[in-house]
């Protein structure tokens, strides 16, 4: 580089990215398939982020003088290379409200009968599924546990292998906040037993299948494109005809393992960079795990333009939720989550969860101090100015100049 002997360029990427799809084959998809705003958006933040077109950042040693250059992330929650330390700040926010009881991981499936409707009406099907599963455990709670329990929800819609595979995670108590003529009281869940399975997973069948038929008597339901003409009455009677999965699992040890584990859902799209192996002569080859033959991790090969349809249909609706939080774990119940805690033997005040800071959290992450000097390893990096984001012929300069403008290539 003819610069390297005193710029470091400080965004490293791997060596195949979801960008590097976007970029060579996203004008061919857009040909081909119709694009939402979302997802448009989404295809330009990845392509942009961490390079010099969303601008950055150059800092300077204090010590030896050299510099090196940042470039600014995208944030969009469908960004694989985004999203890392906000839900590292989303994890201790969460543990602070943990109660010392079990937990349990519980996960409502959906019948992949319902995809194409979903596909068509993402966000009355979403809100749907999340009030359903959340009716279902709350009347529960209150039929076997007699009280409110406390949960938050998740929503996952991919598979391995990026289809579609609709789906909450749950992180709930085990056990109940119980308001009795005495005065308050906490009842526990039986050891390794929440609910009944069989009639959980029937009330919430049911339930969700009640509720679609009202949205399509309110006229709430889009029946066009690929769903024209569909009769939604004959797919609940099939949806119906069937078991739906729910999964109810004890979460093994503390209850913090249960909030990481679920934390790993609360800011990830359908695939991270790490798992792409190659990109080239049209195909794109990752990694997934398949279920099916004991979680055995195998390579699949898709058309690039197959690969981008499959990541775009996860893009939710611009300004959905997908984090929701239920019973005691809402904000609204802190008065009763602080009676909880006094019931558990923990102080009643529930403690302020902690402001992290983005190089510290690196550093515990890595183990690399951002602010010291790659250099000379003895200074401190300090901002010396910030740049506007990069057009593209300044970027071609910045490449003639042997600066990776969209970042630096590592193994």
């Amino acid at each position: 580089m003819l610069l390297d002997t005193f710029v470091k360029v400080a965004t490293n990427k791997p060596r195949y990215e979801v960008a590097d799809v976007f970029r060579q084959y996203g004008d061919a998809y857009r040909r081909q398939y119709p694009v939402s705003w979302e997802q448009h958006k989404a295809m330009r933040d990845i392509v942009n982020c961490r390079t010099a077109a969303l601008g950055g950042y150059v800092e300077e040693c204090d010590t030896c003088g050299r510099l090196r250059i940042s470039y600014c992330s995208c944030k969009n929650r469908n960004c694989p290379k985004c999203g890392g330390f906000e839900k590292a700040q989303w994890l201790a926010r969460q543990e602070v409200k943990l109660l010392p009881i079990p937990y349990f991981h519980v996960v409502f499936t959906t019948d992949h009968l319902i995809n194409d409707l979903a596909r068509v009406n993402r966000e009355e099907v979403y809100n749907l599924l999340f009030h359903t599963a959340a009716q279902v455990l709350k009347t529960f709670a209150h039929k076997y546990l007699g009280g409110e329990i406390g949960f938050t929800v998740i929503l996952h819609t991919w598979s391995q292998t990026l289809t579609e595979h609709i789906h909450l995670h749950c992180m709930v108590t085990g056990g109940a906040l119980q308001q009795t003529k005495g005065g308050p009281r906490w009842q526990a869940s039986a050891p390794g037993f929440l609910f009944p399975i069989v009639q959980l997973s029937r009330e919430f069948r049911d339930r969700f299948c009640a509720g679609l038929l009202r949205l399509q008597r309110k006229g709430r339901l889009q029946l066009v494109g690929q769903v024209a003409g569909l009769d939604v009455g004959d797919l609940v009677k099939k949806m119906r005809s069937k078991r739906w999965e729910v999964f109810v699992k004890p979460a093994p040890g503390d209850p913090r393992s249960l909030c990481e584990y679920v934390g790993k859902y609360t800011y990830r799209i359908a695939i991270s960079n790490h798992r792409i192996v190659s990109i080239s002569r049209g195909q794109v080859r990752f990694t997934y795990h398949d279920n099916r033959d004991g979680g055995q991790e195998k390579v699949m090969a898709l058309p690039a333009l197959e690969f981008m349809r499959r990541f775009l249909l996860h893009v939710l609706p611009a300004r959905f939720v997908r984090i929701r939080h239920y019973g005691l774990h809402h904000s609204s119940k802190r008065g009763e989550l602080e009676q909880c805690r006094a019931l558990l033997g923990l102080p009643q005040a529930l403690p302020e969860a902690p402001e992290l800071i983005l190089s510290e959290w690196v550093q515990s992450v890595v183990g690399v101090d951002l602010r010291r000097c790659p250099f000379c390893g003895e200074g401190r990096m300090f901002v010396r100015s910030e740049f506007a984001p990069v057009p593209p012929w300044k970027g071609t300069v910045l490449s003639w100049l042997g600066i990776p403008y969209r970042g630096a290539v590592v193994a």
